[in-house]
């Protein structure tokens, strides 16, 4: 199959795959589709199932394409590796119910001040219409009220979360300069990519902190 006809089959199910997105999986190895005399790209069933795979992985399990590579890689060499475990991180490419204000606080089973302190501390977004990270950080406010912490506390948490930003920003930006297609897909990976090593590096760090209270 040629590339149109890949994405033919595949975007019904993955609407935000391009042709750019298909060189850039080819480039980071995840598939390899054959080449004819002209070197037009050419995808097998295998390399379809391949595809899917990846965009399943990356989408639904919020996986970065490292990771899927790696697995990918154990399989081919006759490896039997366990299904990477599902990071953290919320998929850029998945799809979320909305929810009015007062359904989130229903959901969340949290009072109107509790949100209102949450948007003042810049831990939630106001918006008409709130997502399913709105929703899990107001039920984490709600269960950390119990043990005395207030959104006003967490004001911190905003300011950490604009500086890893900014570093992420600032190791991205010789890719992001760029202007096509290609290097726009490659910048949304390497973005994710390096926001769960950050994760990896805070973990760790609250990790060791916390054995204190165990000693």
């Amino acid at each position: 199959m040629s590339i149109g006809q890949v994405l033919a089959k595949l975007n019904p199910e993955f609407p935000d795959l391009s042709p750019s997105k298909l060189r850039f999986l080819e480039e980071r190895q995840l598939v390899s589709p054959t080449r004819t005399s002209a070197g037009y790209r050419k995808f097998s069933p295998s390399d379809m199932e391949r595809l899917r795979f990846v965009l399943t992985m990356q989408r639904d399990h919020y996986l970065p394409l490292k990771v899927i590579r790696g697995y990918l890689d154990d399989l081919d060499a006759g490896r039997t590796p366990d299904l990477p475990a599902a990071a953290n991180v919320p998929s850029m490419l998945a799809t979320e119910r909305r929810r009015t204000r007062d359904e989130l606080l229903r959901e969340a089973n949290a009072p109107a001040t509790l949100l209102d302190d949450a948007v003042a501390a810049s831990l939630i977004t106001p918006a008409e219409l709130f997502g399913d990270d709105a929703l899990n950080v107001l039920r984490a406010l709600v269960d950390l009220r119990r043990s005395g912490i207030e959104p006003r506390h967490l004001r911190a948490f905003r300011a950490a979360a604009e500086r890893e930003l900014a570093l992420i920003e600032n190791a991205l930006m010789p890719v992001s300069r760029r202007a096509d297609a290609s290097s726009r897909a490659k910048a949304g990976e390497l973005a994710r990519e390096i926001a769960g090593q950050l994760e990896v590096v805070r973990s760790s760090l609250i990790r060791s902190a916390l054995a204190g209270f165990d000693a």
